[in-house]
């Protein structure tokens, strides 16, 4: 019996059709983590607050015990909201209950990386300055959100401080190798960590991927730390780098207490989930911070001025509106146009400028020329000795001299310092300065275009970066002898006021790229 064509199509389309709605239902069924944001709260008390979101939950889940189960975090001081897991299907039905602002899903950020006071006329003497008539920030308590904080760092030490001021109302939480009884004091005045929206992006504990993480406020990477330091770090004497830089080291504001939030961990580098950042400022609030620091920003395509996507500009416009500054990075993605972030018009948005030091290395040719280029090498006087550039029949035509080319060369580079070109950012130095000292090189001259960073080099490797003026003046130099030599000097500290200030290369840049005619007013 033959079937027809007619019933064969029908049956086809039917089984279609029938893959395509489990493909959707399949896909439908997988949870995502999602921001419920209801705007201003209704209510002081913050247990009926939660009560409430653990209501508005259940009336899309099926059961109200799904509804604890699936909430990751409840919002309830600052303003109202939560996070929980949730399908499409139920962010989309949330999204049209009364009372919801907006649904969004997890966002993930990351963070972006001593003498800047007395550049900016905030020096410790005199007496008279801004910085005393503030009384070096006494009594401010500044929020940091970022990776955490090491507390043995001489810049948190409480020598001088008073007692922690009567209005804190937050608590030191502890956790791997972090007491708050050890870890917190008149100056780390509290320390909470905040890693559920991570954990449901990622899956698992940071601390077993391999990479080295406390799941506490204790800081692996380092980057919080530095920002702590840099907005409120004591007065540490007789500091340096290996000699280089040598003086006092010490915050903004040396005499305010510190609240450290760490929201961001030890995922590619640094990542952040918008989640946590929100329930941290939420709980800062109530903790009564006067001033929350964030040096964190989102990636490429970049948030409007105001985007109600965005969790750090969502949450801090809460934080103004209770009369906290909220105090943001530009981000580090400069010099290219169309790259500042964290541009909503109520946050204090900070960009990177230089400064009047810089760190001069002698470059001392054959013929007692002199020029100076810029390391941090603190080692011993190399020199003289033979210099040389890489180029010659054994090289590609393209590849001479260029430094990202470079690759270990014994015959070439042993016992020698060596000249190279780059276009490139500082890791093409990098690359070069380990391909001459894998070969038993002395050390490495750099020309490349101007900019406000040093690659880093080993300590004891001269790794000296001059402009194209100059680098061009050492090849023809080397062109030029039959035994070009050279020697290379320690780096000296030169501080001076003719070093005029300017953002910094590294430094993003304006306009916003969603409404490049608006300028901002901060």
């Amino acid at each position: 019996m033959r079937v027809p064509k007619t019933i064969l199509s029908l049956l086809f389309f039917c089984l279609i059709f029938k893959f395509q709605s489990c493909t959707t239902a399949n896909a439908d069924d997988k949870t995502s983590v999602h921001i419920v944001y209801l705007g201003k709260k209704k209510h002081d008390d913050p247990e009926l607050i939660t009560s409430s979101h653990h209501d508005m939950l259940a009336s899309v889940l099926e059961r109200k015990e799904s509804a604890v189960e699936k909430l990751v975090y409840s919002y309830r001081h600052g303003f109202s909201g939560f996070a929980a897991k949730l399908t499409e299907s139920e962010a989309r039905k949330l999204a049209e209950l009364p009372g919801v602002i907006q649904v969004m899903r997890n966002r993930i950020y990351r963070i972006q990386t001593t003498r800047s006071w007395d550049f900016l006329g905030l020096p410790s003497p005199p007496i008279n300055n801004l910085l005393h008539r503030s009384v070096m920030g006494d009594g401010v308590i500044i929020g940091v959100f970022d990776t955490g904080i090491w507390p043995e760092s001489k810049s948190f030490t409480d020598e001088g401080l008073g007692p922690v001021p009567s209005n804190w109302n937050g608590a030191c939480e502890s956790g791997e190798q972090f007491d708050p009884v050890k870890h917190c004091n008149r100056k780390i005045i509290g320390a909470r960590w905040y890693i559920k929206g991570i954990l449901a992006e990622y899956g698992k504990l940071l601390n077993s991927s391999g990479e080295t993480e406390f799941l506490s406020p204790r800081d692996a990477i380092g980057h919080g730390t530095h920002t702590a330091s840099t907005a409120a770090g004591s007065f540490v004497n007789n500091v340096s780098y290996r000699g280089v830089a040598y003086g006092t080291a010490r915050g903004g504001a040396p005499r305010a207490r510190l609240a450290v939030y760490k929201v961001c961990w030890n995922v590619l580098g640094g990542q952040c989930s918008s989640v946590d950042i929100l329930k941290a400022i939420d709980q800062a609030i109530h903790d009564r911070v006067h001033v929350m620091s964030l040096s964190i920003g989102s990636s490429i395509p970049l948030f409007s001025e105001v985007d109600d996507r965005d969790g750090i500009a969502t949450g801090s416009f809460h934080a103004v509106t209770h009369g906290i500054t909220v105090v943001c990075g530009a981000a580090n993605d400069g010099p290219s146009a169309q790259t500042v972030q964290n541009t909503a018009p109520w946050i204090l948005t900070v960009a990177a400028s230089t400064i009047d030091r810089e760190f001069h290395t002698f470059i001392t040719l054959g013929t007692n020329e002199v020029y100076v280029g810029q390391a941090l090498y603190t080692g011993q006087e190399v020199g003289f000795a033979s210099l040389v550039y890489p180029e010659g029949p054994v090289l590609a035509p393209t590849s001479a001299g260029v430094c990202q080319d470079l690759s270990p060369n014994a015959t070439l580079f042993a016992g020698k310092l060596v000249l190279c070109f780059t276009s490139s950012r500082r890791a093409a130095i990098t690359i070069a300065a380990a391909a001459v000292k894998a070969s038993g090189g002395l050390g490495l001259i750099a020309a490349k275009v101007p900019s406000d960073g040093l690659a880093p080099c080993s300590d004891d490797f001269p790794c000296v970066e001059v402009d194209y003026e100059i680098g061009t003046r050492i090849l023809y130099y080397i062109r030029s002898e039959r035994s070009p030599v050279v020697k290379i000097s320690p780096t000296q500290t030169v501080a001076t006021s003719k070093l005029p200030a300017h953002v910094a290369v590294f430094s993003s840049r304006g306009p916003n790229s969603i409404a490049p005619a608006i300028l901002k007013v901060t």
